[in-house]
């Protein structure tokens, strides 16, 4: 009988499940992202800097009159980081707020991801080992 691993359907078939804490400090593995963070990046696109506010009262009340609601957050807090640090990478690029770095660190996440997230969302790569040589 097989298995199909829907969580990660574009996993290598080969990979180790088990990572090392060396390897998560170095940043070789865990660089990427599952398939359903995938879609939490993808879907960050529409949502504005603005849903990452508490709404007011009076939007609040504006939104039960005219039939608006307000931005949903994800019950997951884990992908709600990523949500929020999706949404500034689509709009700021690399400009990420310290406090949202932090909150995505403290959510599981590692640093190379932060840079995997933001050249897959803008296209732009920031390449240290040839700025170094050219200084």
């Amino acid at each position: 009988m097989a298995y199909l691993d829907l969580d990660d359907m574009f996993a290598p078939a080969n990979r180790t499940t088990v990572q090392t804490p060396d390897q998560v400090e170095a940043g070789t593995a865990g660089a990427g992202f599952r398939a359903l963070e995938w879609s939490v990046i993808a879907l960050a696109k529409r949502d504005t800097l603005r849903s990452l506010g508490e709404p007011s009262r009076l939007s609040r009340a504006m939104g039960a009159l005219f039939g608006q609601d307000a931005p949903s957050r994800l019950a997951d807090p884990r992908l709600e980081a990523l949500r929020r640090l999706a949404v500034y990478a689509w709009h700021r690029g690399f400009a990420l707020p310290l406090a949202e770095i932090e909150r995505f660190l403290s959510a599981g996440f590692v640093e190379a991801q932060i840079e995997t997230l933001v050249v897959s969302v803008t296209g732009m790569r920031v390449d240290t080992n040839k700025r170094a040589a050219k200084a």
